[in-house]
Formats: C-alpha cells, sequence, structure tokens
C-alpha cells in the first residue's frame, strides 16, 4: 500500500493541515492505517508528526473530521517548542503509532496513572530526517514513561526498519550502544522542554529509565486494545472524532465526505531530501 499526503493552507498558519491518502484516498491516520505493518515479525506503521530538528508542535488532530496533522494552539496562537541547549527542536521524528489510545480512564497499574487521551507517542531515532505525514515502518526497542500533569504519556522509542542500524538493533540497551548518549539525551530533552515556558521540570516513571522491548511491546498491546474499545463504543469517545473511510463500521465515511473534509487540499510527493547532510555521528568517549 502507498501513503501519501495531502496538504491544505501553509505550514506555520492556523489553516495548516495534513490529511494523509491511501492510494489517493483520504483516510484517518488515527483509525485507519493499520497498527502492524508485519504482524508476523512485529514491524509497526508509525506516522511522523514532527521531522527531526523541527519546532513546530503538530499532532494528528483527535476532534477533527478524519483527524489530519495539524499544529497545536494555545490561546489561538500556534505551539512551537523551545531550543533547550544543547538542543535543537526535536532529536528524533516524533510520532504517533495508529490505532492505539492511551485511555484517560484508566489507570496504570505501574506508573499509578491515568492515559493521557492520545495515540501513543513514538521517538523514531533513525539518521533518516522524515516528514509531517510520513508513514514509517518500525522496530520497537523499548519505552520511556513521561508523567505529564498526573497522566502516562509513553514514550516509545523506535527505529526504521530501513535504518542502515536496524538489523543490529533488537533491544532498549542496543540503543547505547550504538548510539551512545541518546537515551540520556532524550531523558533531558523531555525533562527540560517545557522549562524555558516557564513550566516545571517534567518526571518520569521508574526514576527514568527506559523499559525494554517486552515491557513496550506490552504497552503496544494494551493501547491497541483500548484503541479498539474506543472505536467499538465499549469507551466513551468523548470530543474523539471516529470519521474513518476504512473500517466499515457505523463511523466510515462515504469517499465523498472524506473530499469534502480534505476540500482545497494538494497531494504532495516525499521531499527530496539529502539524507547524507543530518546523518547522526555518535562518538564514544572513550574513542577520543
Amino acid at each position: 500500500m502507498s501513503y501519501t499526503t495531502r496538504v491544505v493552507g501553509q505550514p506555520d498558519t492556523l489553516d495548516y493541515r495534513v490529511f494523509i491518502e491511501k492510494d489517493g484516498k483520504v483516510v484517518s491516520p488515527f483509525h485507519d492505517i493499520p497498527l502492524y505493518a508485519d504482524e508476523a515479525n512485529r514491524i509497526f506503521n508509525m506516522v511522523v508528526e514532527i521531522p527531526r530538528w523541527t519546532n513546530a508542535k503538530m499532532e494528528i488532530s483527535k476532534e477533527d473530521k478524519l483527524n489530519p496533522i495539524k499544529q497545536d494552539t494555545k490561546k489561538g496562537k500556534l505551539r512551537y517548542v523551545r531550543n533547550a541547549f544543547p538542543h535543537h527542536g526535536y532529536i528524533w521524528n516524533y510520532g504517533a503509532l495508529p490505532q492505539t489510545w492511551e485511555d484517560p480512564n484508566q489507570t496504570n497499574s505501574d506508573t499509578k496513572c491515568v492515559g493521557d487521551n492520545d495515540p501513543i507517542d513514538v521517538c523514531e531515532i533513525g539518521e533518516a530526517v522524515g516528514y509531517t505525514g510520513q508513514v514509517k515502518q518500525v522496530k520497537v526497542l523499548g519505552v520511556m514513561a513521561l508523567i505529564d500533569e498526573g497522566e502516562t504519556d509513553w514514550k516509545i522509542l523506535a527505529i526504521d526498519v530501513k535504518d542502515p542500524l536496524a538489523s543490529k538493533m533488537n533491544d532498549v540497551e542496543d540503543i547505547e550502544r550504538f548510539m551512545p548518549g541518546l537515551l540520556h539525551a532524550t531523558n533531558e530533552w523531555f525533562r527540560i522542554y517545557k522549562i524555558p515556558d516557564g513550566k516545571p521540570e517534567n518526571q518520569f516513571a521508574f526514576g527514568g529509565e527506559a523499559k525494554p522491548k517486552s515491557y513496550a511491546l506490552d504497552v503496544v498491546k494494551e493501547t491497541a486494545e483500548a484503541w479498539s474499545d474506543l472505536v467499538s463504543g465499549k469507551s466513551a469517545a468523548g470530543k474523539i472524532d471516529l470519521s474513518n473511510t476504512l473500517l466499515e463500521n457505523a463511523s466510515t465515511v462515504s469517499a465523498a465526505v472524506a473530499e469534502e473534509a480534505a476540500a482545497g487540499g494538494v497531494s504532495k510527493a516525499a521531499p527530496n531530501t539529502d539524507q547524507s547532510l543530518h546523518k547522526w555521528f555518535f562518538i564514544s568517549g572513550s574513542k577520543i
């Protein structure tokens, strides 16, 4: 299957929207894109919301029809993350796993906090910079548990299966082995990124430890089951828009309705990026 983007409006404006297309037809990145790209080999689809090095806080809109990606706002103003030295923007490709949901009515037995009412977040650590609306296939390596205003905000650590290191990286300890310092930087980034806006340092469950792949897969399974309950009506949707074009349930909309939701949009090809300019180089202190 082939996913592309359809863009409405201009970046850095309140009207900007990135819709996802499957074979040219608008789909929901929250509900229509399968969680698994290859379930037997535990390869997941990931929707890129925020490319590495960028600052605009883009996210799948839970409340809008067919859940396009748009820039978050606060008090009517577009939101950006600050550059908290030595970090610039987001330090990974940041996005979400489709067909997952962190249930705000369920308290996790380990974190003692409820879910944050969003699809589960992903930090994709491969060397290639993605683009908003890209659907990557990733391997899950581990997970961190950010506690954000009393809610569990899981951060899945994953790598693009096309990355040169993907075949060598199979669990969380491989991140430190092949990318020394990245786990520490990830912990630091999430702890401090709100401080420039006058907010306190964020906290983690598990003392900030990144849990292994097996634990992460259990978290993904739990959030996938919660999403299933959401779209089936077992859990209250609240303000979440459940519209989709592929699930063939009560919330499925016609192609005409989907086209209307993305009216004025322009289909965009993947950007032609010289990825050699963005490659990470991890220099171990022991080699200096």
